[in-house]
């Protein structure tokens, strides 16, 4: 047995004791920093923890696909010049040590040291600012927490931390900081944590990026091998992205992702008569995101809504018809309302990789301002779009309407562009999904003379008769959705 061995043998039995005896030890104990870098260090006692974020996109941020074709091209299209910019999110560790400047060498780079790790959170002591990954780390061997009365381990040192206590306001400072983005310009390419404060969820009855990401469990549970009762929190982390082929938990993985989609949005799906012919509305109100929805890349999301009218068997009307392996951008549809930022460069003309972006404009779902309708901002997250768009009417009168919201978490076409250039398989496009929200039945609204249940007087004085599974009111202040989805000049 080899020296090196013999002392990840010993260094085991340690820590496996450590968590059954720990309060045996004084707090002042700390294994090596290198040993506290590595998760699977942490894995020995907090298993659960462990398994849940050895599934997450903190997890997988080093490894994912798109991040690395993305700094791969960004590096040889600015030569040399986006640096560590990419990299300083997606390995920290990895950064801070000296370990890579670029990103182009995560291949060698100890594993210890890829993704967001539980160090790299834990450690963090001070956030001294609001984006780009601007987190202060100790490096004294205490790892920071949310309890208040933390108990030594022998393994390592702990604190109490506001950064770290979901039920703290402070705490969205702490994931906002890696969660914001901003490039020369300045231009904002990810506004999470920016659009989260501008929203009711920052206010004193809100709920941080915590609450909403890193759900409590109901029971007292051991955090640790042995250790005290406590409610813990899941660190799955769930959001929009999930990963692309093999990867721990995926199936977890898809399963929350696809919860939080879920919880995001309310809808109605409206007709209004005029005169035999008629008009489509649909209603969106961005109710649980907690900040704009797509949020993070929303250069590379797309979401979109498919509306289709029938008579019968017979389709008379239908936008955001997108053929399964066809990107949404390129389908010639006038009326495709299509979630997104568009990103421009400095001669004004719309650019596709963010290292080129000069400025943006973006038509996402912003989150309610407001829990009071009297008060500005109430009605901005509640989005009205009328079918057809160019102020005509239905050929006919539908009798029945459906509804689908349908989600990539990075459009096929930004992969495409990737796959040309040379710095992505053509295996991710295969594996990226699209996913669909479920709509309070299901995830397809459809509407019927016979099951509408609200109504409201639309633009035109006429009663739109409305089918929803949801608590919007059709009836209340809305705004108008952009008239168009293409990225035209701003």
């Amino acid at each position: 047995m080899t020296r090196a061995a013999r002392f990840a043998g010993s260094a085991l039995f340690l820590l496996v004791n450590a968590c059954g005896a720990g309060r045996e030890h004084t707090s002042n104990e700390s294994a090596p920093l290198a040993e506290l870098m590595d998760p699977t260090t942490c894995a020995t006692c907090h298993v659960d923890h462990y398994r849940e974020w050895s599934g997450s996109m903190h997890a997988y941020a080093a490894d994912d696909p798109v991040f690395r074709a993305m700094n791969q091209r960004g590096q040889r299209e600015t030569k040399g010049d986006l640096g560590a910019f990419c990299v300083n999110c997606h390995a920290p560790l990895a950064v801070r040590d000296g370990a890579t400047t670029d990103g182009l060498n995560l291949d060698s780079v100890e594993s210890r040291l890829k993704g967001v790790t539980c160090f790299f959170c834990h450690s963090v002591r001070d956030v001294d600012g609001t984006h780009n990954n601007p987190l202060r780390l100790a490096d004294d061997g205490v790892m920071r927490g949310a309890y208040a009365d933390p108990e030594s381990n022998g393994v390592h040192r702990s604190a109490y931390s506001p950064l770290h206590d979901r039920g703290r306001a402070s705490s969205a400072e702490l994931c906002g900081a890696c969660h914001d983005v901003v490039v020369q310009g300045p231009t904002a390419i990810e506004r999470t944590f920016a659009e989260w404060r501008e929203t009711v969820f920052s206010g004193s009855r809100g709920a941080t990026c915590g609450q909403c990401h890193m759900e409590q469990s109901r029971e007292l549970r051991p955090i640790a091998v042995d250790g005290p009762l406590r409610r813990s929190h899941a660190h799955s982390m769930p959001g929009i992205d999930r990963a692309l082929g093999a990867f721990p938990e995926l199936e977890e993985q898809v399963a929350a992702v696809q919860s939080q989609l879920n919880r995001t949005l309310q809808s109605a799906l409206c007709v209004s008569d005029i005169g035999g012919a008629s008009t489509i509305s649909l209603i969106v109100d961005n109710v649980g995101a907690g900040h704009g929805f797509p949020s993070g890349a929303t250069h590379d999301r797309r979401v979109w809504f498919e509306v289709i009218a029938y008579q019968g068997d017979r389709v008379i009307y239908e936008s955001g018809v997108v053929p399964d392996g066809e990107a949404a951008v390129a389908v010639p549809d006038p009326d495709l309302w299509l979630l997104r930022d568009c990103l421009y460069g400095g001669d004004g003309n719309e650019v596709h990789m963010f290292w080129e972006a000069k400025s943006y404009r973006s038509n996402q779902l912003p989150a309610p301002g407001t829990t009071n309708p009297l008060e500005p901002g109430f009605s901005r997250s509640h989005a009205i779009q009328s079918y057809p768009r160019a102020r005509s009417l239905l050929p006919g009168t539908p009798d029945r309407v459906t509804l689908r919201v349908l989600v990539e978490p990075i459009g096929l076409d930004v992969l495409d562009d990737l796959i040309a250039s040379g710095d992505l398989a053509l295996e991710a496009r295969t594996a990226m999904p699209r996913m669909a929200i479920d709509l309070g039945a299901g995830t397809q609204l459809e509407w019927t003379r016979e099951t509408a249940n609200r109504s409201y007087i639309d633009a035109s004085g006429v009663r739109a008769s409305c089918i929803s599974r949801s608590n919007l009111d059709p009836a209340s202040d809305k705004v108008q959705a952009p008239r168009s989805s293409r990225c035209a000049p701003p």
